[in-house]
Parts: structure tokens; C-alpha cells; sequence
């Protein structure tokens, strides 16, 4: 499916996550020509890639616009956004659809530089975005409307699929399990490989196996119709060596379980301290 605007759109912030973002439009056929960028200095692969698409990537992004954007995404880091969002702002129409993905900046932090009634998204994407295969959730503030809705998703699920909230406190424990949880699965597969050494594994062979069990199993889960459990207890035979393991790993006071819980509960507190 096309992915079609009813205007302008304009990326501010064309760094990891923001050239993810562009790529996955263009790969869904939106006009280049739709497109402004701005970024002083994007990675050299997304430079490439506004080159190579004739895309505009300027500082005064007034003239290159030619009239209000329909949608503003906002992929510009977090500590950066006070600086460049006001300008920006000023740009927003009544249609215009406003969608962040700073981490931790609120509807409301956007809303204070916005006129009365604009739409605004705050969405939380997460790495795997940069190969098509991110989660993003989304909260709304009560000026979007359906059809901006639908192209929010639809900008989103350019780079993996969409789920929404509608109470924005849920943001900070999205951010604790999707946002930051490809670092977890990332410090699962290096714990595994170690953990393959430690038993007399060749280093390259034990990564190797780990990285492959990791990837191998995410995409049983992710195209099987059971749940995680269910998976999980198809792997374990009684009395066998995966039962062993998972006697260990589901302990009742240390076990992963609980390490888990209080890894995202941690990083829901810092969420909302960071978020003020």
C-alpha cells in the first residue's frame, strides 16, 4: 500500500531512528518530493540516502516548505528538542499532525509551544526499527483525530508494527519493555556465549551459537501461533538438560522472572524521573 500525505512532510532529525523512519517511507512509495529534512549533520548512509532520493535537507526550512506540513516528526535527540522544537512549531497548520519520538518528551512539553487544539503524537519506537522489524506504541492528546491517527500508524509502520495507549503514564513502562528490551535480549545472547566458553566452547563458536539461538528463537515466537510459555515447555522434556537449565533460571527468589521485573520496574522509575 502507498503511502500517501495530503501535504509536506517534514523530518527533524535525520539521525538512526529518523533515517530508519525515511527509508521505510520511500520503501512504501512516498513522494520524495513530499519530503524536508532538517539535520546539520546526518550519518553519512542517510546523507546518502536524501542524495540519492533529491530530497531537501535545509536550515531554513520555511522556503523549502511549500505550504503547512501535514505531519511533523520529531527524530531529533531529546536534549535537542528545546532548542529546535519553537521554530518548528511555528510552522504546524490547524491540520497538521505533530509526531515525536523523543523518549520522555511528554504531549504537554509539546503542547505548551503549539496554539490551542493541535494534534499531537508522542510515540515510543525501538531499534529493531532500523531493519523493518521495531514495535512503536503511540498516545494521543485529544486533538488528533481518526484520519490523523491513521496516518500516524501508518508513517510508524513503515519501520515494524503500531500498538496504542490511551493513558500517557503507560509511556514510561512501554519504554521499560520495548523501548529498552532489545538491550536485554542483546545481554541474553552475550551471557549465553560466556556462559558457552565458561563450559569449554571455542569464543567464536559459543557467540555464534548464541546469536543463532537468539535470532532462531525470536522468530519462531514472532510466526508461531503459541505463546512464549507454550514454546517454552515444547523445549523441555522432563528430567532432561533444558530442564535442568530452567530450574535455575526460574528460581523462585533469583530466577529471571524476577531479575526481569525489577529490570523494568527500574527503568519505569528512571522514565518518569527523566520525564519530570
Amino acid at each position: 500500500m502507498t503511502l500517501t500525505l495530503d501535504g509536506p512532510l517534514l523530518l527533524a532529525g535525520a539521525g538512526k531512528m529518523g533515517g530508519a523512519l525515511l527509508s521505510g517511507w520511500l520503501r512504501r512509495g512516498l513522494d520524495p518530493a513530499r519530503v524536508v529534512v532538517q539535520d546539520p549533520g546526518p550519518p553519512a548512509e542517510v546523507a546518502q540516502l536524501l542524495t540519492d532520493n533529491g530530497i531537501a535537507r535545509s536550515s531554513s526550512v520555511m522556503e523549502a516548505l511549500s505550504g503547512a506540513p501535514a505531519a511533523i516528526v520529531f527524530a531529533a535527540k531529546p536534549q535537542a528538542m528545546d532548542a529546535i522544537f519553537p521554530d518548528l512549531a511555528k510552522l504546524a497548520g490547524p491540520r497538521t499532525l505533530v509526531l515525536s519520538i523523543a523518549a520522555g518528551k511528554t504531549l504537554s512539553s509539546f503542547e505548551k509551544h503549539l496554539g490551542a487544539g493541535a494534534a499531537v503524537v508522542r510515540a515510543m519506537p525501538n531499534t529493531p526499527a532500523a531493519i523493518g522489524r521495531g514495535i512503536t506504541v503511540c498516545v494521543a492528546n485529544r486533538h488528533v483525530s481518526n484520519e490523523q491517527r491513521v496516518m500516524a500508524t501508518s508513517l510508524l509502520e513503515a519501520v515494524g508494527e503500531v500498538g496504542w495507549v490511551e493513558d500517557e503514564t503507560l509511556m514510561d513502562a512501554v519504554t521499560a519493555v520495548s523501548g529498552s528490551g532489545p538491550a536485554y535480549v542483546f545481554l541474553l545472547a552475550e551471557a549465553l556465549a560466556a556462559a558457552g566458553v565458561a563450559q569449554g566452547l571455542d569464543s567464536g563458536l559459543s557467540a555464534q551459537l548464541a546469536r543463532a539461538t537468539v535470532s532462531g528463537a525470536g522468530e519462531l515466537l514472532r510466526q508461531s501461533e503459541q505463546s512464549a510459555a507454550q514454546l517454552r515447555q515444547n523445549v523441555t522434556s522432563p528430567g532432561g538438560t533444558t530442564a535442568a537449565a530452567l530450574s535455575v533460571l526460574m528460581r523462585d527468589d533469583d530466577g529471571l522472572p524476577d531479575l526481569m521485573a525489577q529490570a523494568v520496574a527500574a527503568a519505569t522509575k528512571r522514565g518518569r524521573e527523566l520525564a519530570g
